[in-house]
């Protein structure tokens, strides 16, 4: 019996050659076990759905790297990883944000930045601020978590939608001039030709 990694790994890389070759909506369980070469049951003993298992690939192949760099508080490094690994396999992601509806490939994208934000950067700020203040304060991990998250994955899917057109570093550069100027510095450096 293989073990559970092995029939992880060939489930996962049958999901992405067929989502290369056709949209999220249409692949079925049955395409995905066939092509790993193991039974219905198998993928039912380690994912949910088809779902579940395109967002583990998102959270370990895009996400959970960024994680040393988020606890080593490198956090332009860790979005410009993001926009490396998802062009590393331009192929795959080009399709997967196709993906529409309650389990978009933008959502699920959200969702894993989200979960890491959280636990490495919102652990910091809990460890270094008094309880009491977040609970008088909207700015909280869980909002910083949330809002930082949809920025991120419009940034994502926009770049996605355009092709990808920009290297990972163009776009994490841009993405970074972006949060870190208020809308009015934006304009007034566009107006005056600056940017």
């Amino acid at each position: 019996m293989p073990a559970k990694k092995d029939v992880e790994l060939r489930l996962k890389n049958a999901f992405k050659e067929l989502a290369k070759e056709q949209p999220v909506d249409k692949i079925t369980i049955h395409e995905i076990t066939e092509r790993a070469g193991v039974i219905r049951t198998t993928f039912y003993h380690h994912y949910q759905d088809k779902y579940e298992l395109m967002e583990q690939i998102v959270r370990e192949e895009i996400i959970l790297p960024i994680e040393p760099l988020l606890e080593n508080d490198m956090i332009n490094e860790a979005v410009r990883l993001i926009f490396s690994n998802l062009m590393r396999e331009k192929e795959l992601y080009m399709k997967l944000a196709k993906t529409s509806g309650q389990n978009s490939f933008e959502q699920i994208a959200q969702k894993c930045v989200m979960d890491i934000l959280y636990r490495v950067v919102g652990g910091k700020l809990k460890a270094g601020i008094d309880a009491k203040t977040f609970q008088k304060n909207w700015l909280s991990p869980e909002m910083l978590s949330s809002y930082y998250s949809r920025t991120i994955a419009f940034a994502v899917m926009y770049w996605i939608d355009m092709g990808m057109p920009y290297s990972p570093r163009e776009i994490a550069d841009i993405y970074e001039y972006i949060i870190s100027h208020s809308l009015q510095d934006v304009v007034d450096e566009l107006r005056l030709g600056g940017g």
